[in-house]
């Protein structure tokens, strides 16, 4: 873990912020890749700063109204000061995800075929992503308690909340996951499917994974059933991902009688 990876002169260069454009760059590129010979290639780059930005908003509001409202509601003049830290990637993608469907509405292209393409690239993103959480000592799991696990430095927000304790390593599992989960969706993207289906199975699948591994997380404030956040964000994932697994299906059918 490595919060700080070098200083210019009094200006700090923070492993989070690298590893997330890092994440954000190479996430472009497999995007890029797989929407060659299609009329979606030309639109990677000309929606990617919407889409940071709705990205942006998206994972600061899930931070704070869903992951940390017991601060914030006592710091209000902190709900803004993202420069200070707080961004949540659920929130990500669902700001990033309504960002695509109004870009896809303006420019009048399909949103499922569209997002079936960029399906893969966001869960390769996502996995990246988690190596910036280790480094910064953050999405950090609970203590094991037991003679294994992850101990955190000090200057971490892990050591804070926890000391030299070993943690369970929920960021580092739900990356290995992650990178599962793109694998299997490079594997079944040449079948056929109905459109949207590939989108449909990504966000099922991650959902699934983050519901589970969230059990071991540590930082998260939980709630009804003992449940965190993310945990309540991912169930209606699973449930919105059915509804839309039916709506596909019988658009599918009606289309090929």
């Amino acid at each position: 873990m490595k919060v700080i990876l070098f200083t210019i002169g009094d200006f700090p260069i923070r492993s989070y912020g690298i590893i997330v454009m890092l994440a954000v760059f190479l996430s472009m590129g497999v995007a890029h890749y797989l929407t060659r010979n299609t009329i979606y290639q030309k639109h990677i780059m000309n929606m990617m700063f919407f889409v940071i930005i709705g990205a942006l908003i998206g994972a600061r509001i899930w931070h704070v109204f869903f992951f940390q409202w017991g601060y914030y509601s006592q710091n209000i003049s902190q709900i803004f000061a993202i420069w200070n830290g707080g961004i949540a990637i659920q929130g990500a993608l669902m700001g990033g995800l309504a960002t695509v469907f109004i870009y896809t509405r303006v420019y009048k292209i399909s949103f499922f075929e569209f997002a079936d393409y960029l399906a893969p690239a966001v869960i390769f993103g996502q996995a990246i992503g988690r190596i910036a959480c280790f480094l910064n000592g953050d999405a950090y799991g609970s203590p094991t308690n037991a003679g294994f696990g992850i101990v955190y430095p000090p200057g971490t927000m892990a050591f804070d909340q926890y000391g030299s304790q070993p943690l369970w390593p929920a960021e580092i599992w739900e990356g290995q996951w992650d990178l599962v989960v793109f694998a299997i969706l490079i594997m079944i993207r040449n079948k056929t499917l109905p459109v949207g289906y590939h989108f449909v199975t990504y966000s099922i699948m991650y959902a699934i994974g983050r519901f589970f591994l969230e059990f071991l997380r540590g930082d998260s404030p939980r709630y009804s059933f003992n449940w965190t956040a993310g945990q309540w964000t991912s169930a209606f994932v699973v449930l919105g991902s059915a509804a839309a697994l039916l709506y596909l299906f019988n658009k599918a059918r009606k289309k090929g009688k």
